[in-house]
């Protein structure tokens, strides 16, 4: 009887050990789950995005401001922004997964919710890549892997065919400009630098180690780069874009080379980033148009 007891404590612990989710994260950390998540926290609005694209909205129970995509997204409890996180309304939701931004949010923070006892996924999609591989990992953690890994096809089928469609154009220096005050771009780790890679373009930027580097103008003429991209706040075109008009000697004013793309298809890490790259790449496609014949 004992012996049987025996095996049977063994073949339950073999249950359990092989029912466990485990998944590694940006930043090397594993993550476990007895079960996948059914009360999710992300602490960004494009971590909320991603989430609903790996097929697990409805286990979003609370997310930071500006989460406003999917339209789904507006209506879920709100827990302060991505940079002055409520702790307590946070705990309160009692997840059972976090998700969190490495760049965005406070380490002290996230350290904080792992000293609470919360499992913390902590998010940095580098490249365009890393999105697709986001997205399958938080579909294992939510267990909508089915709809996740779906999705994660569908972004590597996209990506390559603009790859082959860009990736062998001739090189165009371009400036991104994430903002005017104080002057901002994107160092050469960022995943807009991915995109700008993608579209056969060159970051005049992209030696800065700094994600979000500040710049000066000055720096930006010594630069000269062939086309000036603009993001801004919404979806307008911000007004401070024709300001470099001033400078009418830099090669991206004198072929009239400003573009706009806006921010939520360029600035979050999430599929959309991929319709943000096709703006990109006809920008720069009609960049090197202008070229003297």
């Amino acid at each position: 009887m004992k012996k049987r007891l025996f095996f049977l404590v063994l073949a339950l612990a073999a249950s359990l050990a092989r029912a466990e989710i485990a998944v590694i994260d940006d930043t090397g950390a594993t993550v476990r789950l007895s079960r996948p998540a059914r009360r999710i926290v992300t602490l960004a609005p494009h971590l909320a995005e991603t989430l609903f694209a790996a097929g697990a909205g409805d286990r979003l129970v609370g997310t930071v401001d500006y989460s406003d995509y999917p339209e789904a997204a507006k209506s879920i409890a709100r827990i302060g922004g991505y940079s002055r996180l409520d702790l307590e309304a946070v705990v309160a939701l009692e997840p059972d997964l976090i998700i969190a931004w490495h760049s965005g949010n406070a380490p002290a923070n996230i350290d904080k919710l792992r000293a609470f006892g919360f499992p913390v996924y902590v998010s940095q999609p580098d490249r365009l890549e890393d999105v697709a591989d986001e997205i399958e990992r938080l579909g294992k953690l939510a267990g909508s892997s089915v709809t996740a890994d779906a999705a994660a096809r569908r972004i590597g089928a996209r990506l390559a065919g603009l790859r082959e469609r860009y990736g062998g154009r001739p090189v165009v220096r371009t400036f991104y400009q994430i903002w005017k005050q104080p002057l901002s771009t994107v160092g050469g780790r960022q995943i807009i630098s991915s995109v700008i890679r993608l579209c056969g373009g060159e970051n005049v930027f992209g030696g800065l180690e700094a994600i979000a580097p500040v710049i000066t103008v000055e720096a930006v003429i010594a630069a000269n780069p062939e086309a000036i991209v603009a993001s801004g706040m919404d979806e307008a075109r911000p007004e401070w874009l024709d300001d470099w008009k001033r400078w009418p000697a830099m090669t991206a004013v004198a072929r009239d080379n400003l573009f706009f793309v806006p921010p939520d298809l360029m600035q979050r890490h999430t599929p959309r980033l991929l319709d943000g790259a096709e703006q990109l790449c006809r920008h720069l496609e009609t960049a090197r148009s202008r070229r003297a014949k």
